[in-house]
């Protein structure tokens, strides 16, 4: 047998082994308590066990599976907290590292991509790589000119492994689903399918990063390293050194938090307003904290990583999500209802009652009404027990509800952005974010209404 069946077939195996040990736990956890242990002390050793065994398999395998877990890490939030506190440790590990790939293997992708004189183009490389990710793994350098940077290698076959684990995943998506109270799995492992072809493409993720790297080129508060060079499964980037946002999210101060959450939130919506383009994987490995701004212009920016995936907006967030978000906090729910329904939130064989959705998604734009607001993991996990409770007005008009495909990733980056910011507790100035960025959030004077729209107006 070949290495690659070899591996394929290990893959599956430890894949499929995952709903087996949750069985066994399960038994396990039975007859703990009928020996007589406490039902608390049970629970928690389950927990454990769960935890360990979910995440040392998905990290251990990387491609979709570490992919997986790295798009789940960021719901931690939503995690009772009794639950959460066995599954933080292993998803945070998640965020930030991965068994590396041998240095042969790392320098014949060099050769065959670079050229087989593909040391020339470094004075120095480091063998030992700094990071490692779901498809590739960073490896610090000095370029033959001197600037240090990073060589990103994608590891061979991450296309066929990505495809394979995700593919085995959404078999046990009614099994995961409970890890995340309120949260469908299955669309969520549907959509990181679709997005392969995408993220496998270097050329792709290098025109997106140096979209973001010029625009961002004199920001005081964001720094995005420009692209130095790029061949087929290698791209190479400036260096860029800084805290790790899990860092932030385990030991930083409060000061390092609140700056965080605040350039965390304005580069989410900032960015398709300036680029066209959104980062759709805000896990906190793909975010730095880095100190002092130019000509100490501010405290601590924000060096965002890994444009693999993007969203392409060419006119920045769609004005209707800014639009329904001032009504709703407005009280218009005749017309936040009438948009919901044109945007397709709501189908056409599906009748609600427009007060109804309205008290649906108040709680959830709570951070929208008030001047700054607390993230905090109550808070998101307040929202999604009142989203999951099968007895709750508000599961089952959520169930009633539609996300249209145009909206699903801008859905899972704003839920996702939000889930750090509760890790990271920031206190943030959301509505100020919004009012800069969000197109629709402010209503147009009515001097520059077109004239038909004005009409309309006067008419109601």
């Amino acid at each position: 047998m070949s290495d690659l069946p070899r591996k394929a077939v290990t893959r599956t195996a430890k894949l499929a082994a995952l709903p087996l040990g949750f069985a066994g736990r399960a038994t396990w956890g039975l007859g703990k308590r009928i020996v007589g242990e406490s039902a608390e002390i049970v629970g928690r050793e389950l927990q454990q066990r769960t935890a360990d065994q979910l995440f040392k398999v998905l990290g251990e395998l990387k491609g979709g599976a570490m992919k997986f877990g790295q798009a789940l890490s960021v719901f931690e939030s939503a995690l009772p907290e009794e639950v959460a506190g066995p599954y933080r440790a292993a998803l945070t590990k998640l965020q930030e590292a991965a068994p590396p790939m041998p240095t042969r293997t790392v320098h014949a992708v060099l050769a065959e991509r670079l050229g087989e004189d593909w040391r020339d183009l470094f004075v120095e490389f480091e063998d030992k790589p700094s990071a490692a990710a779901s498809i590739g793994q960073v490896h610090r350098a000095v370029w033959h000119d001197g600037r240090e940077v990073a060589v990103k290698v994608q590891y061979p076959g991450a296309g066929d492994a990505l495809l394979s684990d995700l593919s085995q995943l959404s078999r046990f998506a009614r099994l995961l689903g409970p890890l995340i109270p309120g949260m469908d799995i299955k669309p969520l492992i549907t959509e990181l399918r679709d997005r392969v072809s995408e993220e496998l493409d270097y050329g792709l993720e290098a025109g997106a990063q140096q979209a973001h790297a010029a625009e961002f080129a004199d920001d005081p508060d964001v720094v995005v390293p420009a692209v130095v060079h790029q061949r087929e499964q290698v791209l190479v980037t400036e260096w860029i050194d800084g805290v790790p946002l899990s860092e932030v999210i385990a030991d930083g101060t409060r000061e390092q938090r609140d700056r965080a959450g605040q350039l965390l939130a304005r580069f989410l919506f900032s960015g398709p307003a300036r680029t066209g383009l959104l980062h759709a994987d805000p896990h906190p490995g793909n975010f730095r904290l880095l100190p002092g701004g130019p000509d100490g212009a501010a405290d601590w920016r924000l060096g965002v990583l890994d444009f693999g995936t993007v969203d392409r907006l060419p006119g920045g967030l769609p004005a209707p999500i800014g639009q329904s978000l001032r009504m709703t906090l407005d009280g218009e729910a005749d017309a936040v209802y009438d948009m919901l329904c044109a945007e397709g939130f709501v189908k056409e064989s599906i009748e609600l009652d427009p007060e109804a959705v309205l008290d649906y998604l108040l709680p959830i734009i709570e951070p929208a009404r008030v001047t700054e607001f607390t993230f905090t993991r109550g808070w998101m996990r307040g929202q999604a027990a009142r989203i999951a409770d099968p007895r709750s007005p508000a599961y089952q008009l959520g169930k009633r509800l539609n996300l249209p495909p145009s909206y699903l990733l801008i859905h899972r980056v704003t839920l996702s952005t939000i889930g750090v910011l509760c890790q990271l507790g920031a206190t943030v100035r959301l509505r100020e974010e919004l009012e800069e960025w969000l197109p629709g959030f402010v209503a147009e004077p009515e001097e520059d209404r077109p004239e038909e729209d004005r009409e309309t107006a006067a008419e109601a």
